[in-house]
């Protein structure tokens, strides 16, 4: 009986282990997903300012033209 209990806790301890690591594993996939969604987010703000910035030049180079 007592080996059986034993038996027992340890395989709850296991599972309780194995449970932690997958939460964690999940926690850390989440983190890389947010940080590779800021940096895509990031990349398309300097896109779209190097954009206006294209625009703004060729503006002053047809205003300058005239």
């Amino acid at each position: 009986m007592k080996k059986k209990k034993e038996k027992e806790k340890e395989k709850e301890k296991r599972e309780e282990k194995k449970e932690e690591e997958e939460e964690e594993k999940k926690k850390e996939e989440e983190e890389e997903e947010e940080e590779e969604e800021e940096e895509e987010e990031e990349e398309e703000e300097e896109e779209e300012e190097e954009e206006e910035e294209e625009k703004e030049k060729k503006k002053r180079e047809v205003l300058s033209g005239f």
